[in-house]
């Protein structure tokens, strides 16, 4: 497509050699030819990098284990694409992924996002989606709040976007995309192609492995973050504190059962401060 966008694709990666080149593939399979493949393999000890020398035309970033959120800004870093697409290394694009979002992007709109629908696998079984997974386009922050609708590899985003709203926050160590998606949708439309041009396949032994409290208790500091921001409507904001008080006072049930009492006071005491600024009737 001559004149296209260039678009950087970025895969971060961790010990993911059996599947790792599969991602790839499915990438130089894209019907959208303009793109250039950005890996970043995060401190592999698998043979990760040995894989990934089979092909040519991609540069290969190496690092130490730092995380994710660490591997894919290191990608960013070297992006050259005015738009930015990620691949998680365990999924996989079908070959209309990229052309069909690109046909939503203009340049007169340059605070661009796009995601798509997905098709969840498990071995080869198609694994059903319930209705809150729903995806959508527009405007969805008070779905956002509720839970992560948007996966990293569905997304294809402008450099300027992810530069006005900043990169994924490397400090969490979970929900990490749950953070950067209230940052975009607080403020900015999502455009959705509804389709299902991602394959997202579940079971790798190495995938992140954590429990709902852990990975809530990062969404609390993500939600502590975006409440931070003053440009936030007070629609968004009453509608963000809600789910906070909600998931903290879910998180101090639990340490309290756990005999946990100083971290169960944490979270109590973070419910009562937001529940203070929550309108009652009457």
């Amino acid at each position: 497509m001559s004149g296209s966008p260039l678009v950087s694709v970025v895969i971060p990666t961790y010990n993911r050699a059996n599947v790792v080149t599969r991602a790839i593939r499915s990438v130089l399979s894209q019907t959208y030819q303009n793109l250039e493949i950005i890996i970043v393999d995060d401190g592999s000890e698998d043979g990760t990098v040995k894989a990934l020398t089979r092909f040519s035309g991609i540069r290969i970033i190496t690092q130490c284990n730092r995380g994710v959120s660490a591997a894919r800004n290191a990608g960013i870093a070297k992006c050259q694409g005015e738009l930015i697409a990620f691949l998680d290394s365990d999924d996989e694009w079908l070959p209309d992924k990229i052309r069909k979002q690109v046909l939503l992007y203009s340049a007169v709109k340059p605070e661009f996002i796009c995601h798509s629908n997905e098709l969840w696998m498990r071995g080869e079984k198609v694994v059903p989606q319930k209705g809150i997974h729903s995806k959508q386009g527009g405007f969805f922050f008070e779905r956002a709040v509720q839970r992560c609708l948007i996966s990293p590899s569905a997304v294809i985003i402008s450099r300027v976007l992810l530069d006005t709203v900043g990169w994924f926050d490397e400090d969490l160590q979970a929900a990490e995309d749950y953070d950067l998606w209230l940052r975009i949708t607080a403020f900015h439309e999502v455009d959705f192609v509804d389709e299902q041009l991602l394959i997202k396949h579940a079971g790798e032994p190495n995938q992140l492995s954590m429990t709902t409290t852990a990975i809530d208790r990062y969404r609390v500091k993500a939600l502590e973050k975006i409440l931070d921001n003053p440009r936030l409507s007070d629609a968004y904001r009453a509608a963000a504190r809600l789910v906070l008080i909600e998931k903290s006072n879910i998180l101090s049930n639990g340490f309290l059962k756990r005999g946990k009492p100083a971290e169960a006071k944490l979270y109590d005491e973070l419910a009562r401060k937001h529940s203070i600024h929550i309108s009652t009737p009457g």
